[in-house]
């Protein structure tokens, strides 16, 4: 019987109502230490919690400077939102990031923030962005994975006339550093989201908070790799769970519950401001705790 693989933990640091030094400090703990293998951003041009007006950082921009700071660490965006940039522009910037970095970017992306959410909705009318019905913007996306994909791998200029996207003579240049292209992870929990997920995605991501819905939607997405031919296992699980720092215990719990349920790929969500030496706390208290917990000696 195989073995199923170990958890891989990492950290998301999200970029918004903190200075940047905060973050770069903790980017930086977290790369001398092997057990964190990951660390994330978050992708909003404004704040979507806390001050309205505070801080947002622009992630794509962000992530190559801490890429430049690191050296071990894989790293993206969780997840980025195809709509705020052309996908052929974003396939540029993440092929950036990838020669940056040295062939460490997990390159996450997602349909993006939700209609019905107002705080996350007004960040697209105060950038002049279109604001696409589910519909256009899961078949955006869609499109958007085949895209960006081609214009990673393919060395002559192609034309390409979707639905949703039109490019004459795409071409991209310089191409990422990882071969075929970097793993793409697909984040989202609707049902037309899983479709393109298990058409497309090497890893899927889903936030934390149910372990009920998140087996649900899992479940889902096995039955429609199924239904494609895929192999379900060849795509990884994996799951956003919000860090306490004042009740490790049930951080702990919730941990062990998500690597029950399948879930490989564990991004630990740091609340700021971040505590001194926090990188080091969350192997400490969360990581090396849970494994024990597992497989006790």
């Amino acid at each position: 019987m195989t073995q199923p693989l170990p958890p891989r933990f990492g950290i998301m640091t999200a970029p918004s109502q903190v200075d940047y030094h905060d973050i770069l400090r903790v980017w930086r703990e977290a790369d001398t230490i092997p057990v964190i293998e990951h660390a994330w951003l978050f992708d909003h041009l404004m704040p979507i919690g806390g001050d309205p007006n505070g801080v947002a950082y622009e992630g794509w921009t962000l992530l190559s400077a801490l890429a430049a700071h690191t050296r071990r660490l894989r790293l993206g965006v969780l997840v980025t939102s195809n709509r705020f940039r052309p996908p052929a522009m974003l396939a540029k910037t993440a092929a950036t990031v990838d020669v940056v970095s040295g062939g460490r970017l997990d390159f996450g992306i997602g349909v993006g923030s939700r209609p019905g959410h107002p705080v996350a909705r007004r960040e697209y009318e105060a950038h002049g962005l279109p604001f696409h019905d589910t519909a256009q913007a899961v078949g955006s996306l869609a499109e958007a994975c085949t895209v960006i994909r081609r214009l990673w791998t393919e060395v002559e200029p192609f034309d390409f006339h979707g639905t949703h996207i039109q490019l004459t003579g795409a071409f991209g240049n310089p191409k990422p550093v990882q071969r075929p292209h970097p793993p793409l992870l697909i984040g989202g929990r609707a049902a037309s989201t899983l479709r393109v997920v298990a058409e497309h995605a090497d890893l899927w991501n889903i936030p934390g908070g149910d372990i009920g819905d998140a087996v649900e939607r899992s479940a889902l997405l096995d039955r429609y790799c199924a239904e494609i031919g895929r192999d379900p296992a060849a795509i990884t699980r994996s799951i956003v769970l919000p860090v306490s720092y004042r009740d490790p215990d049930a951080t702990r719990g919730a941990i062990g519950e998500a690597i029950d349920a399948g879930f490989r790929h564990i991004v630990l969500g740091l609340a700021a401001p971040y505590p001194d030496h926090v990188a080091r706390w969350v192997t400490d208290e969360l990581i090396t705790a849970s494994a024990k917990e597992h497989h006790p000696a």
